[in-house]
């Protein structure tokens, strides 16, 4: 037997060896992209949960409050108020764990970690902004109707001045709890996008008055006052609805 022959019953030649190769090549393109698949639904259920603990604190306070929902008139530091992952988040976090509503400080190192409540584990930009707060409160919920028709630009949303004071909101008033999102994702965490509410790009996670949650596409949202998807400025507000 020569040394060649040798080789060859011994072990893969060159030829065999390549075909190995492309053969795992092709199961790892097929499977990697479902492997990806699986984990990215199992991170958009854990959001969807998220809002479904969210949605069972909202029911507390306006059980505490007389049917209200949170509504305040920047009791806190400047620069902090209710929209996205400023303020609301403080008025329902006693009904997560037994700390002080009004301690700025304390809610921030209790509510700032990745695994909390108010962070999607998809969302890779809440942890360097917002407070790691993933989630929006619909301005709709301390906005009488008559103030949320008047807006009609998305810089209303972030106006510091308080030309609109807030006015709270009770749930006996929401004409449609079944499609009236009360809190959703800023951005649209499970599409790989990067887009809010003032696009009509990308999918998110939506809570609903009733307590439903859906994952819906943002062209599936109804236009609001100000020509977005935007669940704060929906027409009539809390008399209003954001889907058909």
């Amino acid at each position: 037997m020569t040394i060649e022959r040798k080789i060859k019953s011994n072990g893969f030649v060159l030829i065999e060896l390549l075909v190995v190769v492309m053969i795992v090549s092709i199961l790892s393109s097929l499977i990697l992209p479902a492997l990806s698949k699986a984990r990215e639904r199992a991170r958009q259920a854990v959001c969807m949960n998220n809002l479904k603990q969210i949605y069972i604190a909202f029911s507390m306070y306006t059980d505490d409050y007389e049917g209200f929902f949170p509504a305040y008139q920047d009791p806190f530091p400047e620069g902090y108020w209710l929209w996205m992952g400023r303020g609301w988040r403080i008025l329902i976090g006693p009904y997560f764990v037994n700390i002080n509503p009004y301690s700025y400080d304390k809610i921030k190192k209790r509510f700032s970690r990745p695994k909390d409540i108010f962070h999607c584990p998809s969302d890779k930009t809440a942890p360097t902004k917002w407070e790691s707060t993933s989630y929006g409160y619909s301005m709709s919920f301390y906005h009488s109707p008559e103030q949320i028709n008047q807006m009609d630009d998305k810089s209303y949303t972030y106006d510091k001045n308080k030309i609109f004071p807030t006015v709270g909101q009770k749930i006996s008033q929401v004409a449609y709890p079944t499609k009236k999102i009360i809190i959703a994702e800023w951005l649209d965490n499970h599409t790989g996008g990067n887009n809010g509410w003032w696009s009509w790009e990308g999918s998110r996670n939506y809570l609903f008055v009733d307590g439903h949650v859906e994952f819906r596409k943002a062209k599936e949202i109804l236009p609001a006052n100000d020509g977005y998807p935007d669940i704060n400025l929906t027409k009539n507000g809390i008399l209003g609805k954001d889907i058909e």
